[in-house]
């Protein structure tokens, strides 16, 4: 793996990242998370005796590092139980960032990249939650307090003024129905410079949702997509561009013609919930204030090593064996390529969907049948790209969205939130690094008339570079060629010049309208088999790190079901729902019952 100089030279190939990250903490870290296994220690021992003694004989495999596998082998491993976690790549899984190899000169460490910019919104509460009990340096609160806010956000329009939304300061109320709606659609039209009526359209659509009851939302906007639900093909360019496309993919990295009203509307709940500080954990945006290895990943698997969690990294899952309906081994491949069965009493499948699916052979899928439904799950891409810049940018302290770039750019600039300054870095000279996100890989660019996933690495950081250039730059220039010093590409993404196309190891679960009835529960028919994913369902019902977290918690408490177990089971957290909209709710669910529509689904 290379950095990437500007120009580059030829299209470089991108290769398998197998390294865990930078791992730049500091010796009182390690102290701390020593001290932290032995907090996890005497927990264990706290628990009712007959517990302990069963979890101590209890061995479990966690087949996947990533948010899911890290989570399972925390809560495990502070119940005592024997945990060994197997990663064929690295740990973090898509969370994690890794260093740029040979960019660190004069004990600078390596330039910082990533599969993607992360994003902790303020409603999430499973990772917050975890993020509390790593100990990090002097922290308080561990590694939850290197969470920063992220003040604002810019939605840049290719030959239109910006938009510059200050966010976490707006001013709701849920009192009534019609409070609701008039406050919303005119935060809605001033914040988004949109037509009043529109602004009250798209409030109106999120009362409907707002006031469904539970099995209108299960029934009905599950089966719709959020496209249809707001009506986007028979609004105007900047409707949809602004509150049905870029909205869904900047907060929720979703797809407006796919995902379901049910999860793009619960999350629009969760968003309202923030400025009334109900249902929330912290500001409505935030990111770490450093690389992911460094502020939270690192940190975790150094405290659970502490704990005894057990890490074999190169360790390729390929297949499950089993007798009657239990999992006897998991066939593995190691770094070194021997082929080997690990056994255990219980296992923990925290791999993604796209790869947990192929491991259900014909016993299992007789046991647990709604494994087979998994096969309707649908995955695409959403990789990042970073540019590493000689000076700081002007675009603010926030996210970026680029409303008109065919390949649905987002970007944050880095630099004024990391406490440890791009500067320090590689050779010295880098200011700052704008970490872009591209969610659309299917729609021909403006540069080279092709889709992300048919250009060369080259091709592809030229076209977003130009993408991008094409929004700031047409009313001053805020960005220049001569800026760059070069970029770094997701390492999940390789080229392959023979059959003119990239691959992608990291594809991301999208929610489409009708998918939960193809999502699994995290446990079932097999008896000592555990599934941790975002694809899992959940409350949040979403594929973000906060679903992930979700289900592990999930699993474990599956687990410590089936085994009769006396210890604490894993905290779980709801998602936020507007009371005083509560007895609208009861009163849809008879109008459902009915089979009347919703009685604020009007046309406006």
């Amino acid at each position: 793996m290379a950095q990437h100089r500007w120009p580059a030279a030829g299209s470089a190939t991108i290769s398998d990242q197998r390294t865990a990250g930078t791992g730049d903490f500091s010796r009182r870290t390690v102290l701390r998370a020593t001290a932290a296994a032995g907090i996890g220690t005497a927990v264990a021992a706290a628990l009712p005796t007959r517990t302990a003694r069963a979890a101590s004989k209890s061995r479990v495999a966690v087949l996947g590092g990533g948010v899911a596998g890290l989570t399972a082998a925390h809560e495990l491993a502070e119940r005592g139980f024997e945990v060994t976690v197997y990663e064929r790549r690295a740990l973090g899984g898509k969370a994690r960032s890794m260093g740029v190899p040979g960019t660190g000169t004069d004990g600078r460490p390596d330039l910082p990249g990533e599969h993607g910019f992360r994003f902790f919104p303020g409603f999430y509460q499973h990772v917050p939650d975890t993020m509390r009990r790593i100990p990090f340096a002097a922290n308080g609160n561990g590694v939850w307090d290197n969470l920063v806010a992220v003040p604002d956000a810019r939605f840049s329009r290719a030959g239109g003024d910006d938009i510059h939304a200050a966010l976490g300061s707006a001013a709701l109320t849920t009192a009534t129905p019609e409070g609701m709606r008039e406050s919303l659609g005119s935060m809605i039209s001033t914040l988004l410079k949109m037509p009043s009526e529109e602004g009250l359209f798209f409030a109106n659509r999120l009362l409907v949702f707002n006031t469904s009851c539970d099995a209108r939302r299960l029934e009905q906007w599950e089966r719709t997509s959020w496209l249809d639900f707001v009506g986007g093909h028979a609004r105007s360019h900047e409707f949809r561009a602004l509150v049905s496309r870029t909205l869904t993919s900047l907060l929720v990295a979703a797809k407006d013609d796919m995902a379901s009203v049910r999860t793009i509307g619960t999350m629009g709940e969760q968003f309202l919930g923030n400025p009334l500080r109900i249902g929330f954990d912290g500001a409505l945006d935030r990111v770490l204030n450093g690389p992911t290895n460094t502020a939270w990943i690192d940190p975790w698997v150094t405290m659970l090593r502490q704990l005894g969690v057990r890490f074999e990294v190169g360790a390729e899952v390929r297949g499950l064996e089993t007798t009657g309906r239990r999992i006897t081994g998991a066939r593995i491949v190691t770094a070194d390529g021997a082929t080997e069965t690990v056994t255990a009493d219980h296992f923990v499948i925290a791999l993604p969907a796209e790869r947990a699916r192929e491991l259900w052979n014909a016993d299992i899928l007789s046991a647990w049948p709604e494994l087979a439904k998994m096969s309707r799950l649908y995955t695409d891409w959403m990789n990042g790209i970073q540019f590493y810049l000689r000076r700081g940018t002007t675009l603010g302290a926030g996210h970026s969205a680029y409303i008109d770039s065919p390949w649905s750019l987002t970007s944050i600039a880095q630099n004024t939130l990391w406490a440890r300054k791009l500067p320090e870095y590689g050779d010295g000279t880098v200011a700052d690094c704008l970490s872009v996100d591209i969610s659309d890989w299917n729609t021909p660019g403006i540069l080279f008339g092709k889709t992300a996933k048919e250009c060369t690495p080259d091709e592809i950081a030229r076209e977003t570079w130009a993408q991008i250039i094409a929004h700031l730059n047409d009313r001053e220039e805020v960005l220049r060629d001569a800026d760059l010093h070069s970029w770094f590409l997701d390492p999940g993404i390789t080229w392959h010049a023979d059959r003119g196309e990239n691959s992608n190891a990291d594809p991301l679960l999208i929610n489409t309208a009708g998918s939960w009835d193809a999502r699994p529960e995290p446990h079932g028919g097999v008896e000592n088999l555990y599934l941790a994913g975002d694809y899992v369902r959940t409350n949040i019902d979403l594929a973000t790190m906060e679903g992930a977290n979700e289900s592990a918690r999930a699993a474990v408490n599956s687990l410590l079901d089936v085994i009769g177990s006396d210890a604490p089971r894993c905290r779980t957290y709801t998602l936020y729902r507007a009371v005083e909209l509560e007895p609208l709710r009861r009163a849809d669910a008879a109008d459902y019952a009915a089979g009347r529509p919703n009685r604020f689904d009007i046309q406006f």
